[in-house]
């Protein structure tokens, strides 16, 4: 995710950390020059391209526009959807560890033993549900290290290694409630909360695993093509030599916002506009080691180059 201070207006035209323009710039050449060769065309032999009038196009450019705001506002919305499901898991993992301090408080040192394998294998919940979304070597290793050595083996067997360990940890609960270091009003609130964390679980799962309807990205993505493609033709006789500016101009807010849409759409990719989850993994990380007490803690996330991830 892009965190930067506002740019100037100056800056908004040259800053390209967090632009879709390279990933469309190709699309725009190709509409910029296909746009020069009918205006050529249409000089040097007036005959030779058919004339469109450009009414048609201002009545389809419109519709175009509000069907790809009306995407780009579904796209947004799993985005600003999963970075609430992941704003809960930050506050439900706080409020789990200050609702542990029952342990360490009134159970003596078998309960602070407890209480610190709770928060380790809550650690390893966050770092592993990263894994699970956005897998990568890194965030493997910071899940191992969590682990003792029984679920590290489950980890790597498991197919949704997330659940296991909120499953662990559930046992744990159950066990300490079993042996009497929990009241039932304890147990009843820690396990609410750990069912906080499964729902923001799921709920990134389902966004992960339910895009947006193919056909609707197909259909807009064809229809801003073709648009772009025959634009120079409505208005080669009335624009003239400034017809490939227009047009590139078009192109690059159509393609711009067909490909902002699918960075969206795509909330725990790896792309500029994705959401920073191991940057919110390790905020978790930190705020538990805190409470379990440990003072040498790394600095929290920063962006590297306007960029955090």
């Amino acid at each position: 995710m892009i965190v930067r201070p506002r740019p100037t207006a100056l800056q908004l035209f040259y800053t390209m950390r967090g632009s879709v323009i390279k990933q469309v710039f190709p699309q725009i050449l190709f509409t910029g020059v296909l746009s020069a060769l009918v205006v050529l065309a249409h000089n040097v032999a007036p005959g030779m391209l058919p004339d469109f009038s450009g009414a048609p196009f201002a009545v389809l450019g419109l519709a175009i526009s509000i069907f790809l705001g009306f995407r780009n506002n579904a796209c947004y919305d799993r985005w600003w959807e999963a970075r609430r499901l992941w704003g809960q898991l930050i506050s439900s993992s706080r409020s789990f560890a200050r609702q542990t301090l029952i342990l360490e408080c009134g159970a003596g040192e078998e309960g602070r033993i407890a209480r610190l394998r709770l928060l380790s294998l809550l650690i390893a919940f966050a770092q592993s549900l990263v894994f699970h979304l956005r897998p990568s070597e890194a965030h493997r290793g910071k899940v191992v290290e969590r682990l003792p050595p029984d679920l590290a083996e489950r980890f790597h067997a498991s197919r949704n290694p997330s659940n296991a360990i909120i499953q662990a940890i559930g046992h744990d609960l159950a066990a300490l409630r079993a042996r009497g270091l929990l009241s039932d009003i304890d147990f009843q609130s820690l396990d609410r909360t750990l069912g906080e964390m499964t729902f923001a679980q799921a709920g990134c799962e389902r966004i992960r695993s339910t895009p947006v309807p193919f056909g609707y990205t197909l259909l807009l993505h064809r229809t801003a093509h073709l648009f772009c493609l025959l634009l120079p033709f409505g208005f080669a006789d009335v624009l003239d030599w400034f017809t490939p500016i227009t047009v590139s101009l078009v192109a690059y807010t159509f393609f711009g916002l067909d490909a902002l849409g699918d960075e969206l759409e795509e909330p725990f990719g790896t792309r500029s506009n994705a959401l920073p989850i191991g940057a919110l993994a390790d905020t978790i990380e930190i705020n538990l080691r805190e409470a379990m007490g440990e003072t040498d803690l790394p600095p929290l996330p920063m962006p590297v180059d306007y960029l955090l991830m």
